[in-house]
């Protein structure tokens, strides 16, 4: 990935958005090429040396049976926006601004361990609705459904880890705008109605 040393991803917000991202493209190459599968995924840091991202994928989904040749990857995206010149202050200084795009992205590979057995998808699903039902007024889980039911529903997936070997990751958050230019992108990104992205800029002026 290419990666500008100002835009370079600290090991914090690397841990950040993996642990905070809802889902990934899985990438892999096999004998019929390249496949990509979005999945929403759990990391978890206490696999192997540097983690994992555990998801599952439908059974009938070739990618999972497939061999991988060399790495496979897994594509995280975070917070992305347009950024308007208008909205930096320094366009009414000397003009000489362009648009661009802000974004967080981190490119995770590592060797694909597949999961066929149902103890395994059972904690796995568990922790996935768990860990997206957090905030909601009234918490699903996964026990308030049938478990008969339940049982046919894991039997129609795999699960799919990527233990990770490296990580290449990328915050390009203005970080090269004066301060100035970087009030206007926050205030423009709330204008636009995009939180998320205004709070990227203001963690990343920050860190």
């Amino acid at each position: 990935m290419y990666t500008p040393a100002h835009f370079a991803a600290s090991p914090a917000a690397v841990a950040s958005l993996l642990n905070s991202a809802g889902a990934a493209n899985l990438v892999t190459m096999g004998p019929g090429g390249l496949q990509a599968t979005l999945l929403p995924f759990v990391h978890d840091p206490a696999v192997g040396e540097h983690g994992a991202l555990q998801a599952h994928m439908a059974r009938n989904n070739t990618q999972w049976s497939s061999p991988v040749t060399g790495e496979a990857l897994m594509i995280v995206q975070g917070a992305d926006a347009y950024i308007s010149p208008s909205w930096y202050a320094s366009k009414a200084e000397h003009g000489r601004v362009v648009p661009t795009w802000n974004y967080s992205t981190a490119h995770v590979y590592g060797e694909l361990v597949i999961h066929d057995d149902a103890e395994w998808l059972g904690q796995h699903v568990r922790r996935l609705s768990n860990q997206h039902e957090a905030g909601m007024a009234k918490p699903w889980s996964v026990d308030e459904a049938p478990q008969r039911f339940i049982a046919g529903q894991l039997r129609a997936i795999v699960g799919v880890e990527l233990v990770i070997s490296r990580v290449e990751a990328k915050t390009k958050l203005s970080q090269n705008r004066t301060p100035q230019d970087v009030e206007g992108v926050i205030a423009g990104l709330r204008a636009a109605g995009d939180p998320a992205s205004a709070a990227a800029v203001e963690r990343a002026r920050t860190s």
